[in-house]
């Protein structure tokens, strides 16, 4: 793969970068309400991005729900971009950042098509498939075994 950085998001300076991934993939792509896509909650994220020659391609964002569970929403990949495995990459840097943090659980809303990338990280499947900004979501929960 060509030079390929993950690193934890620079705010406010490379929100705009995010914003972007996020509109291109969830609102051009899927067609997600612009207003259900950017919820109030990215103030109170952590935030990763993902550079390909030097462009931003990808992102993902952490929300700590308490001491014990994190949450990781909006894991995105530009079309150009995918592929590649950055996804996945982006996801074991985020399950990096939040072990390092002593916290043992991880829920995610995966889309039901993408499900298989969170299975190959040890997520579990949790309850049945419901519908969020009117795509097919499963709930999905990874726990860590710490020492």
């Amino acid at each position: 793969m060509s030079n390929l950085v993950i690193k934890v998001a620079d705010l406010p300076e490379e929100f705009p970068a995010i914003a972007a991934i996020r509109k291109s993939v969830f609102q051009e792509e899927q067609g997600v309400n612009p207003a259900l896509e950017f919820d109030g909650k990215d103030e109170v994220s952590q935030h990763l991005i993902a550079y390909l020659d030097q462009k931003a391609v990808g992102t993902t964002r952490i929300r700590y729900l308490n001491e014990k569970t994190a949450k990781i929403e909006r894991l995105a990949v530009l079309s150009t971009a995918r592929g590649q495995g950055i996804g996945k990459k982006i996801m074991e840097n985020a399950l990096q950042i939040i072990a390092s943090k002593n916290v043992r659980e991880v829920v995610i809303h995966a889309q039901e098509s993408v499900k298989v990338l969170y299975q190959k990280l040890n997520f579990v499947e949790e309850g049945e498939i419901f519908e969020e900004a009117g795509i097919l979501h499963v709930k999905m929960r990874k726990i860590f075994y710490l020492e």
